[in-house]
């Protein structure tokens, strides 16, 4: 299954005190957390290209291999994939966070699989604590676990599908956290939960890394 791949790159690293992108951090294994990000995509014989979404400060930071090309990063999450959409040729597009780094071929394969019968397909794990919804810091209710997942990327997509989602959600320059909101929003397909086969951590703290 032919596809192209978004990966955006354009995190602070605040909370991480880097005083720099912290996709530029360099893990135990000697490659930074937007090359192990990368990686597997680059890897994959059957993604086409893959559009990394980043800042004009940081585009001289990285090495652009071949399947790779540039995307303007824009002042949210929601308007960096809205630029690298447009770069999108293929008729399905995974978007990874570049801050994600830990994501393997076999997660990979797994939506690809799910992509043969889906519509719109994410990774997530499933919540192991209780949860609970909470309002100016007290606890309103005790949801129920065994519905809830916690998101991760990649989340894939038709990309006809996820581009006119997207340009509706310009149009009302909506608040979204993630991709498959936008979808949520306006359209009624349905989205396969593929479960992460790792922790698939988003790089937040030190901790994430250690």
């Amino acid at each position: 299954m032919k596809y192209d791949a978004i990966v955006l790159a354009g995190g602070k690293g605040k909370r991480l005190d880097l005083g720099y992108n912290k996709v530029f951090y360099k893990m135990p294994n000697g490659k930074t957390i937007l090359e192990n990000a990368l990686s597997p995509f680059l890897e994959d014989i059957e993604c086409q290209r893959v559009i990394v979404a980043v800042s004009d400060e940081d585009l001289k930071k990285i090495t652009f291999e071949k399947k790779m090309i540039f995307a303007r990063n824009g002042k949210e999450r929601f308007f960096s994939v809205y630029n690298a959409l447009k770069e999108v040729k293929e008729e399905y597009v995974m978007i990874h966070d570049g801050a994600r780094p830990y994501i393997t071929s076999l997660d990979l394969n797994n939506l690809k699989e799910t992509l043969k019968s889906e519509d719109a397909a994410m990774l997530g794990i499933k919540a192991k604590d209780t949860i609970k919804e909470v309002k100016d810091g007290y606890v309103l209710k005790t949801l129920d676990r065994d519905h809830i997942y916690l998101a991760q990327t990649p989340q894939c997509f038709k990309s006809a599908l996820i581009k006119e989602a997207y340009l509706k959600g310009y149009e009302d320059q909506g608040n979204f956290t993630d991709d498959a909101s936008v979808l949520e929003s306006y359209f009624k397909t349905k989205i396969k939960m593929v479960n992460s086969t790792t922790a698939n951590n988003k790089i937040t703290f030190i901790d994430d890394i250690r």
